[in-house]
């Protein structure tokens, strides 16, 4: 049976050919939910996640979303199973302010043993440790974000730039990919560089396994004071 969850959207961000939607429930539990589809790859395609209009759900929309039926996956133990047929409603929008309502208990994210990726800096975890986390999902607030644009392989013929955010959290460095469609769309579009935003909510993310066997962190939405008055 098709239930109705509310959550303040904290993600739309890349996954496979569709997109991972993510968010705090608000009103009822407090805890985060990330609806996903029934295929292997558990992607939200654009048809499952539309409202009436045909519009997409936004970062910090708050939206009432049908799901079916919890469905977590390991660490990812926020999955929800949604249900195809039915249209997600918009309630309302949240604010900057709200958010600290919504931050993350502080902690590491996600801490291991993993040597850092080649640009990256704790940006990883090996696949055979994740079972020992709960949570798959972070809201946390940072003071010195830096998005940079550049070719990871450009010197091996490969010219496809890639958008990464830089950031400090409880005094360790972190280098993640970004994965927010709406930052990366709006960075793309500026030259190679470093773009500095400083004080910035961002919603971290362990991604499922990759075929090198480690999970990548993401950040899979960047939320600055100006995003959340202007989108």
């Amino acid at each position: 049976m098709t239930q109705q969850k509310t959550i303040v959207c904290l993600a739309n961000s890349r996954k496979h050919l569709g997109r991972c939607i993510a968010g705090i429930e608000v009103d009822e539990s407090g805890e985060w939910i990330r609806p996903v589809s029934a295929r292997p790859g558990a992607e939200v395609s654009e048809v499952e996640r539309q409202y009436e209009d045909g519009s997409d759900p936004k970062v910090l929309d708050i939206v009432s979303v049908p799901l079916i039926k919890a469905a977590p996956a390991g660490y990812q133990s926020e999955n929800w199973l949604l249900d195809p047929e039915r249209y997600w409603v918009r309630k309302g929008r949240a604010t900057w302010d709200d958010l600290e309502g919504l931050e993350s208990d502080p902690a590491a994210l996600w801490p291991s043993s993993a040597p850092d990726t080649y640009y990256g800096a704790n940006d990883r975890v090996p696949s055979a440790d994740v079972n020992d986390f709960d949570h798959s999902l972070r809201l946390i607030l940072v003071e010195d974000l830096v998005i940079s644009v550049f070719a990871p392989s450009a010197s091996f013929g490969n010219a496809k730039r890639r958008v990464q955010g830089g950031f400090t959290y409880l005094g360790a460095k972190y280098r993640v990919w970004v994965s927010d469609a709406v930052i990366e769309r709006e960075y793309l579009a500026k030259a190679d560089g470093k773009y500095l935003l400083g004080k910035s909510y961002i919603t971290m993310s362990l991604s499922e396994p990759h075929n090198d066997d480690y999970c990548y962190k993401l950040i899979a939405a960047v939320i600055s004071p100006g995003r959340a008055e202007g989108e």
